[in-house]
């Protein structure tokens, strides 16, 4: 069973279940790609790196009739500093996930070790490929701090002048890593890593954002209940005219 509301312009979408969840946002993200594809050459994506993530990059990577050597790919984040093939790596983790199972025309990938020698220089770089390939879709979740990529509640603008920039990550999102699994303990965790900013996800013309699990509660509820401000960075969502919010019963659970 699906609930849909909207509040603001935000449309919100709530299942019974996570696999339900992942499947109907992917379905409705393949449609988005193909309406692209058919009044333009190209179709420019932004993916998030995320376990919350999972069944909706399974599914999406399952569907049918969509020209993916037409869609240029881009992630959203990447630590600085972490080795190059550490399965940590949001670009490795998206790889496994869908860069290597559909055949994109071309995946763009920050690049953390490079970051971690010049994180001025790969920002530049980054941003260059934003603006040479306008993004169409952003699909992404938002974490248990509020946060959307790497846009932690300190360091988020929602006026950022950059599409790209180095940060420090606050306790609260790097215990995230530790509770999803990806890290052992805190200390495990990078404390720095690239994002794209507020304004570079905000950019697409659609929007497609995947929230499961109870940990995620309350990070809902802020951002379809709060004030929109960057003390939950994902509120500025409700400004974006064509976002979709896709929760399961457990992250819908406080609303």
């Amino acid at each position: 069973m699906t609930k849909t509301i909207s509040i603001n312009q935000f449309r919100v979408k709530i299942y019974d279940t996570r696999a339900e969840m992942g499947f109907c946002a992917a379905d409705e993200a393949a449609a988005a790609i193909r309406g692209v594809l058919a009044q333009k050459e190209e179709c420019n994506m932004i993916f998030a790196a995320a376990p919350s993530q999972n069944e909706m990059l399974a599914a999406l990577a399952a569907q049918q009739g969509i020209e993916w050597n037409r869609v240029n790919a881009f992630h959203m984040d990447e630590y600085i500093g972490l080795a190059p093939d550490a399965p940590q790596g949001f670009a490795n983790f998206l790889r496994a996930a869908i860069f290597t199972k559909v055949p994109f025309r071309s995946v763009n990938c920050l690049d953390g070790t490079a970051a971690s020698r010049d994180p001025a220089a790969e920002c530049a770089r980054y941003s260059q490929l934003l603006r040479r390939f306008p993004v169409d879709i952003t699909c992404m979740g938002i974490g248990e701090n509020g946060h959307i990529a790497f846009n932690d509640p300190p360091v988020a603008d929602f006026d950022d002048p950059a599409l790209v920039k180095p940060v420090a990550l606050d306790e609260i999102c790097r215990n995230q890593q530790v509770h999803d699994g990806c890290f052992a303990t805190l200390d495990d965790v990078p404390t720095h890593a690239l994002t794209l900013t507020v304004p570079a996800l905000m950019h697409a013309a659609q929007v497609f954002c995947v929230v499961p699990a109870a940990t995620k509660a309350r990070a809902v509820r802020d951002t379809l209940l709060g004030d929109i401000r960057t003390a939950c960075p994902a509120s500025i969502l409700r400004r974006h005219p064509a976002a979709t919010l896709y929760l399961d019963a457990d992250s819908a659970s406080l609303l």
